[in-house]
């Protein structure tokens, strides 16, 4: 690879390497999220509070991944010929889906955290309409904050030869400087905390109540836990390199941190493939559907050799 000004630009065997990796998520990505959606459907069928930020969740990244599809040629060409708004639209498509998909996964982890430590108390906090104001709030709020941090001047770099798009140049501004420990403070450790705090509580509530069953148990902290452990790979590695940028004053002495920010960019591109694993494939309802359509799929086939 190559450094000219402050930025990387990477050799083609590296950039095979990040295509690659960036069409497994989205092969993978699309069709367990469609099921997530229909999964979340189900559950506000029933009246399920959780199924509201489970859909939006779903929703939050198949936009993402659709978002995605833009960065392929950019990936591999090293070049953004689709201009600068679209550029700016990308990004707030990207940082969107970070901080709706942490938002909401604070509501399951809070919701559960309602439903095991008080759960004959703020039955309001539980029901539908209110799980639908909070999502909504969700999006709005994350749409404005994005709308009004994101500037051009950041984003989008435009020359006869090579526009750029997303790309790290170092030193930051004092604008991108002072947003990106925002970004540190709210989209990391804040809902680190609270994901903490509501595993912590539960842990200490379900540990005192006989009447809870032992698989019951375990199925509450799986999710947390895993909760816990999504926010931390997905999010952690982008949240910290930003932080890092930050105390950078010259780029020729941390073309390793440029690298680094590429490589957690990619990392937190897994989040819209772990979030259906997270609520749909260890949940009862998610495992009974993925059954349901394995034995379809089975009998179809059976049906064909027949």
């Amino acid at each position: 690879s190559s450094v000219f000004g402050c930025y990387v630009e990477d050799n083609t065997s590296r950039k095979r390497v990040f295509m690659f990796f960036y069409l497994f998520v989205i092969a993978l990505a699309l069709p367990s999220n469609a099921f997530s959606l229909y999964v979340a459907w189900q559950h506000i069928r029933k009246k399920n509070e959780l199924g509201v930020y489970l859909f939006n969740l779903a929703l939050s990244d198949l936009s993402f991944i659709v978002g995605l599809l833009l960065w392929l040629d950019f990936l591999w060409n090293g070049v953004w010929v689709h201009g600068g708004f679209v550029c700016i639209f990308s990004i707030n498509v990207l940082f969107t889906n970070f901080y709706t998909s942490e938002a909401l996964l604070c509501c399951i982890a809070f919701d559960r955290y309602l439903a095991v430590v008080h759960p004959f108390k703020y039955m309001v906090c539980r029901k539908i309409a209110t799980a639908t104001s909070v999502s909504v709030a969700i999006w709005v709020v994350v749409i404005c904050f994005n709308a009004t941090t994101i500037t051009w001047e950041d984003s989008y770099h435009e020359d006869s030869s090579h526009p750029l798009c997303f790309h790290t140049f170092l030193p930051l501004s004092d604008h991108l400087a002072r947003i990106s420990m925002v970004r540190f403070s709210l989209g990391l450790i804040v809902p680190v905390l609270l994901v903490m705090f509501s595993t912590w509580s539960i842990y200490k509530a379900v540990g005192s109540n006989q009447a809870t069953e032992e698989q019951e148990r375990k199925q509450i902290f799986k999710l947390l836990t895993l909760v816990l452990l999504c926010l931390l790979i997905c999010f952690g590695p982008t949240h910290i390199i930003m932080l890092l940028q930050t105390q950078v004053q010259d780029c020729r002495n941390a073309t390793w941190l440029l690298y680094l920010n590429k490589i957690s960019v990619a990392i937190s591109i897994l989040n819209p493939l772990m979030d259906p694993f997270l609520y749909c494939f260890i949940t009862a309802s998610g495992k009974a559907n993925i059954s349901q359509i394995i034995l379809f799929c089975k009998q179809k086939r059976t049906h064909r050799v027949s």
